[in-house]
C-alpha cells in the first residue's frame, strides 16, 4: 500500500439512492482493505433494506440516534458511540428517530465497490 493522505471534500456529499447522504471519506484502488463513508439520515429518513456481497460493514455513530436492523435479529436502538457489526449478506437498515440528523461512518472491509450491493 502506497502511503498517502486524503483531505475528502465536505462539500462533495451526494445523496444515494438507499435513502441517505454521503461523504466517502476514502475508497481508493491504492487501499483496497478498507473503505470509509460519512453517511447521514434526515430525521424520520431510513436506509433501504439492503446486503453486502463479500463486505463486512460497521456503522459507528457519530450524531443522533436510531434504529438498526441486522439479519433476523430484533431491532435495537443506537446512539452516538454506538457501534454495529454487520456481517456480509446479512440485511441491514438503519432509521433515524430522533428530531436531529443520524450521522455515522459505515466502515466496510474489504471496500466498498456497488458491485456489492443488493435491495432487499
Amino acid at each position: 500500500m502506497t502511503k498517502y493522505v486524503v483531505h475528502p471534500d465536505e462539500s462533495s456529499e451526494f445523496f444515494v439512492d438507499e435513502g441517505c447522504y454521503l461523504v466517502e471519506l476514502l475508497n481508493s484502488a491504492l487501499d483496497p482493505d478498507v473503505s470509509i463513508a460519512r453517511a447521514r439520515l434526515e430525521p424520520g429518513g431510513a436506509t433501504r433494506r439492503h446486503r453486502l456481497h463479500g463486505i463486512t460493514e460497521r456503522y459507528l455513530i457519530l450524531q443522533g440516534e436510531g434504529l438498526v436492523e441486522v439479519g433476523d435479529r430484533a431491532p435495537e436502538k443506537v446512539g452516538v458511540g454506538d457501534a454495529v457489526m454487520i456481517p456480509a449478506l446479512d440485511n441491514r437498515r438503519l432509521t433515524n428517530t430522533g428530531q436531529n440528523d443520524l450521522v455515522f461512518l459505515a466502515i466496510c472491509t474489504p471496500r466498498f465497490e456497488q458491485s456489492a450491493y443488493e435491495d432487499n
